[in-house]
């Protein structure tokens, strides 16, 4: 049932990919930015552009989560790393952009096979260097579960009237 309730939901997110993906574009123009965050925004682009990584975007829905999850990372991250207003400022969708990126970064790994969603976020870091050890895959998604609590009712309400 919770799959179920997951696919509904992450349908309403992946509409605000392309918004997204035009956001990590703004944001590696952005001084504010560092440079490290910029590199990751540029191969984010390029793993959403390209239609075959680790799931094909040809393959209708699941082809986009692990590019919607892999963008909701690399936002996730530069939010905990700097201000959060500086990627609400370069925003143009609908919706709280730190919302709807922690709703898919909830919602997604549930949707993902294991490994896709080990081998992307293992690579992506969302905690600061300066607050602490990285925390294990177990708590990461300890966290995605809460925040997909927390959020669900907001993220979804905001979804479902921009669409």
């Amino acid at each position: 049932m919770k799959r179920l309730q997951a696919k509904r939901r992450m349908k309403n997110l992946l509409m605000f990919v392309p918004n997204m993906i035009a956001l990590c574009g703004r944001l590696m123009t952005d001084a504010r930015v560092p440079r490290t965050e910029k590199l990751l925004f540029a191969g984010a682009i390029v793993y959403a552009i390209m239609p075959l990584d680790f799931i094909p975007d040809m393959l209708p829905f699941i082809g986009q989560v692990d590019d919607a999850y892999l963008i909701a990372l690399t936002l996730v991250r530069l939010i905990n790393r700097t201000d959060d207003r500086v990627v609400r400022e370069h925003w143009r969708g609908g919706g709280d952009i730190v919302q709807l990126t922690e709703a898919i970064a909830g919602v997604a790994p549930m949707l993902l096979p294991q490994r896709v969603e080990r081998v992307l976020s293992a690579r992506v870091d969302a905690m600061p260097e300066n607050k602490g050890v990285r925390a294990s895959s177990s708590s990461r998604s300890s966290r995605r579960k809460e925040a997909l609590a927390e959020s669900h009712g907001r993220a979804s309400e905001e979804a479902d009237e921009t669409s």
